[in-house]
C-alpha cells in the first residue's frame, strides 16, 4: 500500500466537528456508567466531587488550550512537555496517555456491551465488546472526516438526552412531576456525606478521569481547518459544559434516587434509575440506548486519540517508524490498527477477570490522568514566556493560579498513594511508568 509522510494529515475536521468532538471527549462512561461507583464512594456529596473536578479541568484545558493554540499539534500535550522539560519528558508523556487511551478503549467496549445486553440478553459481553470495537476501528480507518461527523452525530444525541434529563429532574424537585418535590434524598440517606469527606476526595481520582477526554480537542486540532481559532473555541466552551452536563446531572441522580441504590462497578446507568424512578414509560429503555451511544462515542474518541499519538511518537523516533506512516486517505493506519489491538487484548482481559480489571482500568485511567493533568500544567508553567503575549487563549492568573493547579494535583495525587486498597494500581502504574522509561535509556542511550 502506498503511504505518505506523516505531515500529510488532512484538515478535513469542520467547526462544527470540532465542537462536538470537544463535548463528546467529556460525555461517555465516566459520566453515564462510572458515576455510580463516584455515588457509592461519597453519597450525595459526589455533587462537590464532580464540580471539584470539573473546577479543576477548566483549568488545566486553559493552560493547555494556551499551548494548544499557540502550537497546535498531534502529540498534543506530549509535544509540550518536550518542548517544555526535553525529549525524556516528551516521550514518558505521549507514551502515558496512549497507554490511558488504550485503557480507555477497553473500558468502553466492556461497559458498552454490558449494556447492550439490556437489549440483546444473549449476546456474550466478550463478542459485544469485540464488535463494537471493529465498527469503530473500521469507522477510524476509512478518514478523519468519517471520525468527526460519526462523532457529531453521537455527540448530539448525548447532548439531546442530558438537557432532556436536566429538565425532567428540575421539575421533578421543584415538585411539579408525579410523586416529585424536595430534594431530601441528599441528606436523609445517612447525611450528606455518609463515608466522609476523605471519600469526596478519593472519588475525586474517578472524577478526573471522566472528565480527561476534553483534552481530545487539542489533539485533533492538527486536522482542523483553522487549527488555533478551533482549539480557542472549543477550550472556553468547555466551562458551561463542565459545569452544566457533569454537576447538573449528578446532583438530578442524587435527588431523585437514594444514593445507596445506584448501581455502582458498571453494573447498570444511574441514568437510567433515575429516569426509571420518574416513572417515564420506556425511559429507562431509551436511556440505556443513549448510554451506549456515550459509550461507543468515547470509544471512538479513544481509537483516534491513541492513533494520533502513536503516530506523533513514531514523527519523533519514539515509536516503530511503520506506526508514523499514514495512507493516502491520511488516515495513519498502523497506528489505529495498533491501538485497537492491545485494546482487543485488555477487553479479554477484562472480560475474564470483570471485577479486578474493570476497576483497574478505572482507578488506573485516573491516576494516569492525574499524571497528565501536572504535566499540562507544568509545561505551561515553564512555556508561559516563549507563547504570544496575544494568543487567542490566555490562562487566568498567571503564574499564582497554575501554581495552584499544581499543588491541588498534588494533593490528590497523595490522597491516593495513601489511600487503603490503592497499592496494586499504584504499584501496576508504576511498574509501567518504570518499564517505559527503561525502553527510553535503552532506546536513547547515545542522546543521554
Amino acid at each position: 500500500m502506498r503511504v505518505q509522510p506523516a505531515r500529510k494529515l488532512r484538515h478535513d475536521l469542520s467547526r462544527r466537528h470540532m465542537r462536538m468532538i470537544g463535548i463528546g471527549g467529556i460525555i461517555g462512561a465516566g459520566l453515564f456508567v462510572s458515576s455510580g461507583s463516584v455515588i457509592a464512594s461519597a453519597g450525595p456529596a459526589s455533587i462537590v466531587a464532580y464540580a471539584a473536578g470539573g473546577l479543576l479541568v477548566i483549568l488545566v484545558m486553559r493552560m493547555l488550550g494556551e499551548m494548544a493554540a499557540a502550537h497546535p499539534a498531534s502529540g498534543s500535550f506530549s509535544e509540550y512537555a518536550r518542548m517544555a522539560f526535553g525529549r525524556a519528558a516528551g516521550f514518558m508523556t505521549g507514551w502515558t496517555y496512549w497507554y490511558f487511551a488504550v485503557f480507555v478503549i477497553a473500558f468502553e467496549a466492556v461497559a458498552g456491551a454490558q449494556l447492550a445486553r439490556v437489549f440483546v440478553p444473549e449476546l456474550p459481553v466478550w463478542l459485544g465488546a469485540l464488535i463494537l470495537l471493529a465498527v469503530l476501528t473500521g469507522a477510524n480507518l476509512v478518514s478523519v472526516r468519517l471520525f468527526g461527523e460519526t462523532e457529531f452525530w453521537l455527540a448530539s444525541i448525548k447532548v439531546g438526552l442530558i438537557v432532556g434529563f436536566l429538565v425532567a429532574g428540575a421539575v421533578f424537585a421543584a415538585g411539579l412531576w408525579p410523586g416529585g418535590g424536595g430534594v431530601e434524598a441528599l441528606w436523609v440517606h445517612g447525611g450528606f456525606a455518609p463515608h466522609g469527606w476523605g471519600a469526596v476526595l478519593q472519588a475525586l481520582v474517578m472524577v478526573i478521569f471522566a472528565y480527561f477526554g476534553a483534552g481530545i480537542v487539542t489533539i485533533a486540532a492538527a486536522e482542523s481547518a483553522e487549527p488555533a481559532r478551533e482549539v480557542a473555541r472549543a477550550t472556553v466552551s468547555v466551562v458551561w459544559r463542565v459545569l452544566v452536563f457533569y454537576v447538573g446531572s449528578i446532583f438530578v441522580i442524587v435527588a431523585v434516587v437514594p444514593w445507596n441504590q445506584v448501581p455502582a462497578d458498571g453494573q447498570g446507568s444511574p441514568f437510567a434509575t433515575a429516569f426509571d424512578r420518574l416513572g417515564i414509560p420506556g425511559a429507562a429503555t431509551l436511556m440505556n440506548l443513549v448510554v451506549l451511544v456515550a459509550v461507543v462515542s468515547i470509544l471512538n474518541a479513544g481509537v483516534y486519540g491513541s492513533s494520533r499519538m502513536l503516530m506523533a511518537l513514531a514523527a519523533r523516533g519514539e515509536a516503530p517508524a511503520v506506526l508514523g506512516r499514514v495512507a493516502p486517505s491520511g488516515v495513519p493506519v498502523p497506528a489505529v490498527l495498533a491501538g485497537a489491538s492491545v485494546g482487543v487484548v485488555a477487553v479479554v482481559l477484562a472480560v475474564l477477570f470483570p471485577g479486578e480489571v474493570f476497576g483497574f482500568l478505572l482507578n488506573a485511567s485516573g491516576l494516569l490522568t492525574l499524571l497528565l493533568y501536572l504535566v499540562i500544567a507544568a509545561s505551561q508553567l515553564k512555556l508561559r514566556r516563549t507563547l504570544p503575549q496575544d494568543g487567542e487563549v490566555r490562562m487566568w492568573g498567571h503564574p499564582w493560579l497554575s501554581a495552584a493547579v499544581i499543588v491541588v494535583l498534588l494533593a490528590a495525587l497523595a490522597a491516593v498513594v495513601t489511600s487503603p486498597g490503592t497499592l496494586p494500581i499504584i504499584a501496576g502504574v508504576a511498574t509501567v511508568l518504570a518499564l517505559t522509561y527503561a525502553a527510553y535509556l535503552v532506546a536513547f542511550r547515545k542522546d543521554i
